[in-house]
């Protein structure tokens, strides 16, 4: 598979310190994919789980360690933090190994147009008025993710096709205390009230790209179900990539998968 060149890339909720995270599902995209710039918008590390049960596989310095790689290399990476790394917060400004971290930012796509990028959790009604509740929510998704993994297998056996009862669940859950909608509407309105042509952000692992009254409402998805995320082309437009369905092909399940970080600083 040949390395596909973008002026931006913009990912979010990979949820780092997590079991449920895709970390080789994000290597692969991140050896294939190479950007001027990449946003990460919000929730790459989990602060979260790790409170809760320290859980730092090798994967999760995998990914670390390829985006410090790029760094390196010349891509500007911004690290928007979300409520999950919400620790990070208190670093606006500052660089971490060639990472800076910004609490939002408005930024000019090629064509002319800009875009408000922000994690959104802010303008969940679950994680700003009732903490608890979103920690009950976050703790019944971990839940539905160990479920989702014995429910794949009896399909598998039974050779219906895979469908997911976590990223089911998570969307039940949103529309019960939340709803998407209304959601996408308040982050659109924020987006109206700076004055831009659109908003990039995260925080519902909810995968879209639509225009809510005039404004253009990108939602990158996640990296725990639906292994998606955002690419502005050099003409400005955007596109949804969806990894999961790529790395289902035979060309990628043919390569062999790097056992070590030296093994990924090689690719």
């Amino acid at each position: 598979m040949d390395t596909r060149h973008f002026r931006t890339l913009f990912i979010s909720d990979v949820h780092l310190g997590s079991k449920a995270a895709r970390t080789d599902f994000l290597l692969g995209f991140l050896r294939y994919h190479e950007a001027e710039t990449i946003f990460l918008v919000g929730d790459i590390v989990d602060g979260w789980r790790l409170k809760r049960n320290w859980y730092w596989p090798q994967g999760c310095n995998d990914v670390v360690q390829k985006l410090l790689r790029k760094a390196r290399k010349g891509t500007r990476i911004v690290y928007i933090p979300g409520n999950h790394d919400e620790f990070l917060r208190s670093f606006p400004g500052t660089h971490f190994g060639g990472i800076e971290v910004a609490e939002r930012e408005i930024y000019e796509m090629a064509d002319g147009k800009k875009y408000l990028i922000l994690h959104g959790d802010e303008f969940d009604v679950v994680v700003r008025n009732a903490r608890l509740l979103a920690y009950l929510g976050d703790w019944a998704y971990d839940a539905a993710i160990v479920i989702n993994i014995g429910l794949a297998a009896i399909r598998r056996r039974l050779g219906m096709p895979y469908w997911s009862f976590s990223a089911w669940a998570k969307l039940q859950v949103k529309h019960a205390v939340n709803f998407i909608g209304e959601f996408q509407r308040v982050v659109a309105d924020e987006a109206r009230r700076n004055n831009v042509d659109g908003v990039i952000c995260g925080h519902i692992h909810h995968a879209v790209m639509e225009d809510i009254d005039g404004i253009h409402y990108v939602n990158t998805g996640d990296w725990v179900e639906s292994c998606t995320a955002i690419a502005e082309n050099f003409d400005g437009t955007l596109e949804m990539i969806s990894w999961q369905n790529i790395a289902a092909t035979a060309e990628i399940k043919s390569l062999p998968a790097p056992q070590s970080v030296e093994d990924m600083q090689a690719a």
